[in-house]
């Protein structure tokens, strides 16, 4: 993830953070979840001068992006102790 996606990422959560605090994700769906986001997300895409589909795109994107690094620091933490999830689930037999 660029830099400046980095802070566009941070500054979406920390309006979600606000917005979504009493929404429960797993019973919540997305659209409502995104709808709660279009403030910000509408700020966003003004200022970046791109329309707002094109800004729930680049989010969603961004989304993915920080899910496969907090995968990649997850996996990394449990490697660097030696214990891998596969290790871990063999050890549990």
């Amino acid at each position: 993830m660029t830099s400046e996606n980095r802070i566009l990422w941070e500054r979406i959560n920390g309006f979600a953070e606000e917005a979504l605090k009493d929404i429960d994700p797993q019973k919540t769906p997305v659209s409502v979840q995104l709808d709660a986001l279009r403030p910000v997300l509408a700020e966003i895409a003004a200022e970046k001068g791109i329309s707002l589909e094109d800004m729930f795109i680049l989010y969603m994107d961004l989304a993915s992006e920080a899910g496969v690094e907090a995968e990649a620091k997850f996996q990394e933490d449990l490697d660097g102790n030696g214990n891998s999830f596969a290790n871990m689930a063999n050890g549990l037999q």
